[in-house]
């Protein structure tokens, strides 16, 4: 599902000439799209008004590719001169029914990295030039096969690690997110007309009952737009993953917990103290939710600097936590600061390891969930908590569409532009001071879909992506 963006394409590369990347009009563009390394195929794509004369150009088989029929793969030879190449399959899109909106070929050669590096280089002799990091998604957005926000969805779902994520991202490159902002947007335009109207034909004037439809106007689209930036941690919960932290004294079993989660051993455990020195990062997919495990090194009084180092990194991420895991051995006595180690909040979980040892009495009546490391059990008690944990607080499974921190912040300045509007309203200013604020309210909704000239966001949206996207 597509949506057109608001101006031309000429308007569109007008508000990027003066962008620091390689120029867009009227050039042609190739790349390696797939990841570099070894595999069964291939792919480089060509895009551009010469995409379908360089194809020509280089490739050798039945008939040229300006007489293929358009979406069907084609074999024949790719060569320079009257060497050989490879042995590929060619597929010919015509704009404006492509991926990029222009002519589009796509080159699928076997997977070596040698042969598609000269596939490319083949392409790139015959007058294409190397494409910039997301530069086909780009040119995509800048023909209106898409909006901003369902570009941003390519690479989330390029880089989605679980189901929610998946699905999120396939739900905005659908234009889910795309329709809530236009729906925004064209309730801003609808105010600005009238706010506007006003100040053209003063004579009419806005009588009590026209402001008070407009404060509730106002109200309603600041209440849309708190719904959305609620969704912010959801957003970056599916896209980076909950930092669970596990944290404890040393050597009371936090890269044993590690290792068992993951499923492998990650982490070098020993009997001795002070192993772990800096925090190890891993990414785990706990029944759908994506989990960013964070293993810490050890709380006690630091034998070396090297040991203090890693003790403070420890406090650090403890404060970007969104879920702690602190880990005991219940074996052994409890420590004296036990009690100040961290304050009781619900993002928190105390964890008595080594269940499969006597329980100390000290940790009598202690709430907490016992574990057992080497045996497992207790795992899956301690999993079901951490989902329980995680859902109530950051992700609502039925709802997917979530902003990401570029929205958001765009969000909160319309959210207080309307604001503004509506104090201005209610206090009965003029009409003319109302108008700027929505103005500034219907800016930055618009730089959320690209409707507006917004050439450091798109350098920031599109700058993300891999070359060959």
């Amino acid at each position: 599902m597509h949506f057109r963006v608001e101006g031309s394409v000429e308007e569109k590369r007008e508000h990027l000439s003066e962008r620091q990347t390689a120029p867009i009009a009227g050039d042609t563009i190739a790349a390696i799209s797939t990841p570099v390394g070894e595999g069964a195929i291939s792919l480089v794509r060509i895009s551009g008004p010469d995409a379908v004369r360089i194809a020509d150009a280089i490739f050798h088989g039945r008939e040229k590719p300006s007489r293929f029929v358009p979406q069907m793969q084609h074999f024949g030879e790719i060569r320079d001169g009257e060497n050989l190449i490879d042995q590929v399959m060619l597929a010919v899109h015509h704009a404006p029914a492509s991926y990029t909106g222009e002519d589009l070929i796509e080159i699928a050669c076997h997977g070596g990295i040698l042969v598609t590096a000269r596939v490319l280089e083949i392409c790139l002799r015959a007058g294409a030039r190397q494409a910039g990091p997301g530069e086909f998604t780009e040119r995509a957005f800048l023909n209106g096969k898409m909006d901003l926000t369902q570009a941003e969805a390519v690479i989330d779902l390029i880089r989605a690690k679980t189901d929610l994520a998946l699905r999120s991202a396939t739900e905005q490159l659908e234009g889910r997110l795309g329709e809530q902002i236009r729906t925004i947007r064209d309730e801003l335009v609808s105010l600005l007309a009238h706010i506007e109207a006003a100040i053209d034909f003063p004579e009419e004037g806005i009588n009590p009952d026209d402001l008070e439809q407009l404060r509730r106007r106002l109200a309603g689209l600041t209440d849309q737009m708190s719904e959305l930036i609620e969704t912010a941690d959801q957003g970056r919960v599916l896209r980076e993953g909950v930092r669970v932290v596990i944290y404890g004294a040393t050597n009371a079993g936090k890269s044993s917990l590690l290792n068992r989660l993951l499923g492998h051993e990650r982490v070098i455990v020993s009997e001795s103290h002070g192993t772990t020195r800096d925090t190890i990062e891993e990414t785990l997919n706990l029944r759908g939710y994506p989990l960013r495990l964070i293993d810490t090194a050890g709380l006690r009084d630091a034998f070396d600097h090297i040991e203090r180092e890693g003790i403070a990194r420890t406090q650090k991420t403890l404060r970007q936590a969104d879920l702690r895991l602190h880990v005991v051995d219940r074996s052994e006595a409890k420590p004296a600061d036990f009690y100040n180690a961290r304050p009781d909040s619900g993002i928190e979980l105390l964890v008595l390891n080594k269940s499969d040892l006597p329980e100390h009495r000290d940790w009598n009546g202690i709430p907490g969930i016992p574990i057992s490391c080497l045996t497992g059990d207790g795992l899956t008690t301690l999993g079901d908590e951490i989902l329980a944990r995680i859902s109530g607080g950051h992700l609502q499974p039925d709802s997917t569409i979530a902003i990401n921190a570029r929205h958001r912040e765009c969000l909160r300045r319309a959210h207080e532009a309307c604001e503004r509007a509506g104090a201005a309203l209610q206090q009965q200013i003029a009409p003319e001071y109302v108008a700027v604020d929505v103005k500034e309210a219907l800016h930055a909704v618009g730089e959320i879909i690209g409707t507006v000239d917004v050439e450091q966001v798109l350098d920031a949206v599109f700058g993300q992506f891999c070359i060959g996207k």
